[in-house]
């Protein structure tokens, strides 16, 4: 294997390297961050480590001579595409459809860098320059539209990213194993028919001689005829991504079809070591030397101990990106990374976040995994928690006790999102290790604000978004008052709601105002509902139908009425 190199990103610094061919080449909507926080730089030295020649085009230029497209040349293997780290579209517009006028993920955060549906854009510059050449998507944007999807922007379903795209391959989740298996693949020069059963790729294949052991979906023509057809399917998707040997899917389209392979068993422990025991510098590339970019001032001294999230909002992507199932970094690979923290520019010894999507589920399983083996449920919290659910932050807490002993740390803080219904109950504390944590939390953790997300006050909706009712919140901030109170420390409890959800509508919005568990709070976010490609919310939305149920829920659909749902709250103050 090569030493590890700098990635390059233009002719002259591949011709610096001496090479005479690149075995790979990315092209991606955000600049080129080298930091394990950003799937571009993963995939990259992940692939370098295995012995690939990688090359990224970062933000390549589409209304040119497309230029950016061709200065690198042809790979020896194959391109890849994503978007970056956010779908084009949530990117590019607001849950109003108004254009947003910056780009966290862009030099100086200017927008405009990326076309719009990126990932569909950027394959088929290459298909019409390189048609013999393989093109494998990936990513948030390619990996939530890999099915008929709702599209809120044109307001309609689309036939999945591979039809609109003419990809050869999508590589769907978090792509370590699979981009590796796919390479190696190419590079053998397997045939299509091998390489079309790797796990977690999906690809388009002409006629209808379906694989006999899968489960077959309605086609994009019947969900685009029938929105109960469209409910349908995707209640049968999210059940089977949320088990854990699910098989193979299906979903007819034109004359064709989608085949969906199953995912890689959640990644062991020592994998997940793996993935970040990379050459990072963790630093923007140099070509932006000088250029701030805020997506990255955000991240640069955080941590991330796992991945995967069983909580099942029903408006979050995270499981169907991420995985259900949580997938831990070891202790010492934790503390590993954070030891070459000082080694970042402007390190002082204060660690942003150490978390992941839910910071308090590092180290949570099943107790018997063979029950979770067997578990369709899409949350292992709501309706209620799971019995089988171990929910002890013991584990959490012995490696904040160690980051705490390491020289050079002087504070580190939970950035990242928690589930309070992971330490409490309607009882109370859901164990011995509950009330520690949430002490060492807001007294050591928390820099003055501790941000929560209960979403809304009231059932009918709190249903619709499977979170737990407010009352655990309740019960939450009298805990957080008790704490504070007992610690003479200044903190203060924000809650987030959202607006505009599938059965909220403006009289529900009142009460969320209203509500006397919020009396002295700060609750100024207030976030409008987007629906999003993927996700149970954007189902109802469109459908107006829960596929969990198939019952009808109240959808409001209109811009303005939706403003206002967001409006009304600060109105009321």
């Amino acid at each position: 294997m090569e030493e590890a190199y700098m990635i390059p990103t233009s002719a002259k610094e591949v011709e610096k390297l001496g090479w005479d061919y690149i075995d790979v080449i990315l092209f991606t909507g955000d600049a080129f961050i080298d930091h394990p926080s950003f799937g571009t730089a993963v995939i990259a030295r992940y692939l370098q480590k295995h012995g690939y020649r990688v090359a990224v085009v970062p933000q390549p230029n589409w209304r040119d001579d497309l230029r950016d497209f061709r200065k690198l040349g042809r790979p020896r293997l194959y391109f890849g595409v994503n978007s970056g780290a956010m779908d084009s579209m949530v990117n590019h517009y607001t849950a109003s459809r108004r254009l947003r006028s910056n780009d966290a993920y862009t030099p100086l955060g200017k927008a405009g860098q990326r076309p719009d549906y990126a990932v569909t854009v950027y394959t088929r510059i290459l298909k019409r320059l390189y048609p013999d050449v393989p093109v494998v998507i990936g990513g948030i944007e390619a990996s939530l539209r890999r099915l008929t999807h709702y599209d809120y922007w044109q307001d309609r379903l689309l036939p999945s990213i591979l039809v609109q795209s003419g990809a050869d391959y999508l590589s769907y989740g978090m792509g370590e194993r699979t981009m590796l298996e796919l390479t190696r693949a190419v590079e053998a020069g397997r045939n299509a028919s091998s390489i079309r059963k790797i796990p977690q790729i999906a690809v388009f294949m002409s006629g209808s001689s379906y694989p006999a052991d899968a489960t077959v979906l309605h086609s994009f023509e019947e969900c685009s005829a029938d929105k109960v057809a469209f409910a349908e399917n995707f209640h049968m998707i999210e059940t089977i991504a949320n088990m854990m040997s699910p098989g193979v899917i299906v979903e007819p389209c034109g004359d064709g079809y989608v085949r969906v392979n199953p995912p890689y068993p959640p990644a062991t422990e020592a994998e997940m070591d793996s993935f970040w025991d990379l050459p990072f510098t963790k630093l923007p590339h140099p070509r932006y030397k000088g250029r701030h970019i805020p997506a990255y001032e955000m991240i640069k001294f955080s941590i991330n101990t796992h991945r995967g999230c069983f909580g099942g909002c029903s408006f979050c992507t995270i499981a169907a990106h991420q995985g259900k199932f949580i997938q831990s970094r070891s202790e010492k690979s934790v503390l590993a990374e954070i030891g070459k923290l000082r080694n970042i520019p402007g390190f002082a010894g204060n660690i942003s976040d150490v978390g992941a999507p839910t910071a308090n589920m590092y180290g949570m399983k099943g107790r018997d995994p063979e029950l979770c083996g067997k578990c369709r449920r899409k949350s292992c919290l709501f309706p209620r928690p799971c019995r089988n659910l171990d929910r002890s932050h013991g584990r959490l807490l012995a490696l904040y006790s160690r980051i705490s002993a390491m020289k050079g740390i002087r504070h580190f803080y939970i950035g990242s999102g928690i589930r309070y219904d992971l330490f409490l109950g309607e009882d109370g504390y859901v164990d011995s290790t509950s009330r520690p944590y949430l002490e060492e939390l807001i007294t050591e953790h928390t820099s003055g604000i501790l941000k929560v997300a209960p979403e809304h006050t009231e059932d009918k909706v709190l249903k619709l978004m499977s979170k737990p009712s407010f009352s655990l919140f309740a019960r939450l901030r009298s805990e957080f008052d008790r704490i504070v109170r007992r610690s003479g420390k200044h903190c203060v409890l924000v809650p987030y709601f959202i607006s505009g959800h599938p059965g909220c509508g403006m009289e529900e919005m009142r009460r969320l105002s209203e509500n006397p568990a919020l009396k002295g709070i700060r609750t100024e976010q207030v976030q409008d509902f987007t629906p999003t490609p993927m996700t149970t919310s954007s189902v109802m939305y469109y459908t107006g139908i829960d596929p969990s149920t198939m019952r009808k829920v109240f959808v409001e659909r209109d811009i303005g009425m939706k403003r206002k749902q967001k409006s009304f709250f600060f109105v009321k103050k």
